[in-house]
């Protein structure tokens, strides 16, 4: 079968590009805005609404395929690539894309995304058109995207739904509550991303923060066997806090992890070193560190592991106890489900995560990723609102589980 036609069409994302450049100088919220100018090239605005461009293959027989190119929240921040409108790169689709696939069979899903992916094209473009590619050659089977994937790499279809790790963004409380309602597998990420306000100077205020969620989930859990695992990102200010001292910031998530108890803690990037290297050592000291200590905590890397070979390079050198594999951020999906296979066979966690950036259409195929190479868990997304990411990426998933066994 062949593909006849591809066709742009311009979309919003679930969340924000946001200036991080700007931020990081002080530009202030002013309601869900930002004042102040941007100062990273392609912003108009420090906060300014997501874009995204569905990828559509028209197949042989009148079916459609088709993908969504989207880029993480601080897009053209730490090397990434530049802000991603839509206007902007629809042409470059139509134009450069195209050629690769029009006219062309519908050959295997590694094949199909090699074509874009080993190109130098934007990051948002290679993770949109690696999509609608799995999607075709799906369609042209008959099979799950799952189905695809699991042939292709030898992998076997998850019998389980893969524990899902939803996100709470700066309304930590209310949207716990939320979690717990729906039994999240994972929650709430927090993000504790400012050392006076959100951290405390001494860490206090997650201590705090951690013995509350811990008592709202034994009081209002849905059922006697709900056990999630609490997972808070704390974007480096660990670092901040204990002035990079590996043992005190080791010793600190021991503290954590024990009023968290009975529930299993994991802390997302406790420090940023500022580069690979430097970032690349530290967590692999931190967890040497804890496990000396018997910390049975986890350290999750997400600064610096960017990219397939990041990823690789964490997990080679045991650089904490789970990587974040960041979708968009990784390119073509190709490499996503690579990621979380290398981080398997290497005794890694595999944590399959992306940006509230995104939307339905990544979320869902990377619920067909997910139940196909069976991370440790999945980031509910797009959003920061907690039913709707949650919503689309369990309800996939369960359509996975319930048409393939």
């Amino acid at each position: 079968m062949k593909i006849t036609k591809l066709i742009c069409a311009p979309g919003k994302t679930g969340f924000f590009f946001d200036d991080q450049k700007a931020i990081k100088q002080g530009a202030k919220n002013d309601g869900a805005f930002y004042e102040g100018a941007p100062v990273t090239q392609g912003f108009t605005a420090v906060r300014q609404a997501g874009e995204s461009v569905s990828v559509i293959f028209i197949l042989e027989n009148g079916a459609f395929a088709h993908g969504d190119c989207a880029a993480v929240q601080y897009s053209g921040a730490g090397g990434r690539d530049p802000l991603f409108l839509a206007e902007n790169f629809i042409p470059i689709i139509e134009k450069e894309i195209a050629p690769l696939y029009v006219g062309k069979e519908i050959t295997t899903f590694r094949e199909m995304a090699d074509r874009v992916d080993k190109a130098n094209y934007h990051t948002a473009i290679r993770y949109g058109v690696t999509q609608a590619c799995l999607d075709a050659v799906a369609k042209s089977k008959g099979k799950l995207m799952a189905q695809v994937i699991a042939d292709e790499y030898g992998t076997e279809i998850s019998k389980t739904l893969i524990p899902v790790f939803s996100q709470s963004g700066d309304d930590r409380y209310l949207n716990a509550d939320k979690m717990i309602m729906k039994a999240a597998d994972v929650l709430p990420h927090a993000l504790f991303n400012h050392v006076e306000t959100k951290v405390g100077l001494k860490g206090e205020k997650i201590k705090a923060y951690i013995q509350w969620l811990r008592e709202r989930i034994l009081k209002l859990k849905p059922f006697d066997s709900y056990n999630p695992v609490i997972h808070i990102d704390v974007y480096g200010t660990l670092g901040i806090v204990f002035d990079n001292n590996f043992e005190a910031i080791a010793r600190y998530v021991g503290e954590l992890a024990e009023i968290a108890k009975p529930f299993h803690l994991r802390v997302e990037g406790p420090v940023d070193m500022g580069e690979k290297a430097a970032q690349i050592d530290a967590l692999r000291i931190i967890r040497q560190t804890m496990e000396k200590m018997e910390i049975t905590a986890e350290i999750v890397a997400d600064e610096w592991c960017n990219t397939l070979q990041d990823v690789i390079d964490f997990s080679e050198n045991k650089a904490g106890h789970m990587a974040q594999i960041k979708t968009p951020d990784l390119g073509g999906i190709n490499n996503s489900i690579e990621a979380v296979l290398y981080c398997k066979q290497h005794h890694m966690g595999a944590y399959l995560g992306g940006t509230c950036n995104e939307t339905n259409r990544s979320a869902e195929i990377g619920a067909h990723i997910a139940m196909a190479t069976s991370p440790v868990q999945y980031l509910a997304k797009p959003g920061m609102g907690v039913d709707e990411g949650y919503m689309i990426v369990y309800n996939e998933m369960s359509r996975i589980l319930a048409l393939n066994h």
